[in-house]
């Protein structure tokens, strides 16, 4: 095989990293170890009548919960607002920025305003303060550093202990944005609890996702129905439905009576077992003869996620459920790849 033209050369690997660029599998477990005892430290020493009072207030708001920050403190906030949209709980992300260039105008008295920084010296937030305040909002700083600005200007704070940060300089805001999320979903899912959120109401505002997904799609969204279906009777010669087994790409036979009751299933699986041990007599069976007369069946109004766990089951996986009535009629099938399609 001749090179390839210039222009179509590959690429070449990239270099290995020299000796003292390598990272350890010690080295790893070590900085895994040191951050879990950070985090320790945080759950040991966290004052929960704060954390209580912050998150009653939170519950008690009759407002919209906006969050604000900077920098990674920013993402943190920006992230626990979004937790508490998807609880259906009205929150926003405020940009300290965009709030004193205009977007501000979305306060109002009835919201309150948490402001989240590691030192609580930053000054945007500061700069933001007497604005919010002018609007009536109820101020909450979430911070790590005692008796810092923030703390002092706001109407209540919230202290995060911080051992120090598991950047070798104690830099990095690697361990303090850890615990503001982790504070912050703690909350959330305290909320969450506190309003009786079910898992219908959670599912609905998750419509697209799979979440949403496996608690809002029964067997009937997703189901193969009427036309689709590869039905025969049992009399059939199975040499004369091998076109109806392959057609409808659901990999089986449902074999019915004159009713559309569900008498077994035959599948490609049964097919080639039936090859091997018949030969040339296989022209003359019927599928009746050689069907599932006990398979897995399934009804239109159990969740998807159920059909996809149904399919799984031991003692061996199956690839389509027969979707049946209290009549034991036929109203559809769901396959595996039907689910995986959906999302599922």
């Amino acid at each position: 095989m001749g090179s390839l033209p210039p222009s179509l050369d590959l690429p070449s690997p990239p270099p290995k990293n020299p000796q003292h660029e390598r990272v350890s599998e010690t080295t790893l477990f070590n900085l895994f170890k040191a951050q879990q005892g950070h985090l320790n430290y945080f759950f040991q020493n966290l004052d929960l009548s704060q954390a209580l009072s912050f998150t009653e207030t939170l519950l008690n708001s009759r407002g919209t919960i906006f969050f604000s920050g900077v920098g990674k403190s920013g993402f943190v906030a920006n992230k626990i607002s979004q937790t508490l949209v998807s609880l259906g709980i009205r929150s926003a992300f405020l940009s300290p920025l965009d709030a004193l260039h205009g977007d501000i105008g979305a306060l109002s008295a009835a919201d309150i305003l948490v402001l989240f920084s590691k030192s609580g010296s930053t000054e945007e937030l500061l700069r933001l303060i007497p604005c919010a305040r002018a609007k009536g909002v109820y101020l909450i700083s979430v911070t790590s550093v005692p008796n810092n600005a923030l703390a002092n200007a706001c109407d209540m704070n919230v202290h995060l202990p911080l051992e120090r940060e598991l950047c070798p300089f104690d830099l990095a805001p690697v361990t303090s944005t850890a615990i503001q999320m982790v504070f912050g979903d703690t909350v959330a899912i305290a909320l969450m609890g506190a309003r009786n959120l079910t898992k219908d109401q959670y599912a609905a505002n998750h419509p697209a996702g799979r979440i949403g997904k496996s608690l809002i799609f029964k067997v009937k969204d997703v189901m193969k129905k009427q036309d689709e279906l590869p039905v025969c009777k049992e009399g059939d010669l199975i040499m004369e439905r091998l076109v109806e087994l392959t057609r409808k790409g659901c990999g089986c036979l449902l074999v019915i009576d004159e009713e559309y009751h569900l008498l077994g299933t035959f599948t490609d699986g049964d097919l080639r077992r039936t090859l091997k041990a018949s030969g040339e007599a296989i022209f003359k069976l019927t599928v009746g003869e050689m069907c599932n007369r006990k398979p897995r069946t399934i009804g239109p109004d159990a969740m998807a996620v159920e059909a996809m766990q149904k399919m799984e089951s031991p003692p061996s996986a199956v690839q389509f459920l027969p979707v049946i009535d209290r009549q034991n009629t036929l109203i559809g099938i769901v396959t595996l790849h039907g689910l995986v399609s959906a999302g599922l």
